[in-house]
């Protein structure tokens, strides 16, 4: 039982604590992540021979964690779905495979960081390069976190609790799959 399910339960607005709270975190990580994407194109404009750095990056490898970051995301609408249906066997299967994907992404990702790393292009080889690694590595650790809390929303369906806390996952979720669709877009494709 939520708490806004107890009796004599008034949330302080019509949107519930958790949905406000979620939208305050994610418009903070907004700030965080269009800061550094700000930043990162204006230096770009100001150095066109980034180009010939981002031509090193394994595009393709790139374009397969897309695919699986977005597959986690249609993984994460269905285990919200099946919430909203109530169909916890179901919402735990698709956040076991939501889980998978993200396991999967950093998996690919500390493939290419070790790639990048072995030929040479590190955080202090130059500016492109730290850009790349400062804001992929801020995305991933974003990942990693969301992996902790699907876990603890995981645990806590399948014991039948903490159903709505998916849809606050999911939210987080989602933002993690726009950002990695920017970075994906100004780091890999059109630098």
């Amino acid at each position: 039982m939520t708490r806004a399910a107890e009796p004599g339960f008034k949330e302080a607005t019509a949107i519930s604590t958790g949905r406000l709270g979620i939208w305050c975190f994610l418009a903070s990580e907004i700030v965080i992540f269009g800061g550094l994407i700000a930043i990162y194109l204006l230096f770009r404009w100001r150095h066109p021979e980034w180009s010939a750095d981002a031509a090193h990056m394994l595009t393709a490898v790139g374009a397969i964690n897309t695919v699986v970051l977005l597959a986690s995301g249609r993984t994460m609408f269905l285990a919200h779905a099946a919430v909203e249906r109530r169909d916890l066997r179901a919402a735990v299967r698709n956040l076991g495979f939501t889980l998978l994907g993200g396991s999967v992404f950093l998996g690919i990702k500390g493939f290419e960081y070790s790639h990048e790393i072995r030929h040479g292009f590190t955080p202090v080889t130059n500016l492109f390069w730290s850009f790349y690694y400062v804001m992929t590595g801020l995305h991933a650790l974003h990942i990693l976190g969301g992996l902790v809390a699907l876990a603890m929303i995981l645990l806590g369906v399948r014991r039948g609790r903490h159903s709505q806390r998916v849809e606050y996952v999911g939210m987080y979720w989602y933002f993690v799959d726009v950002v990695w669709i920017f970075l994906f877009s100004l780091l890999y494709l059109f630098s």
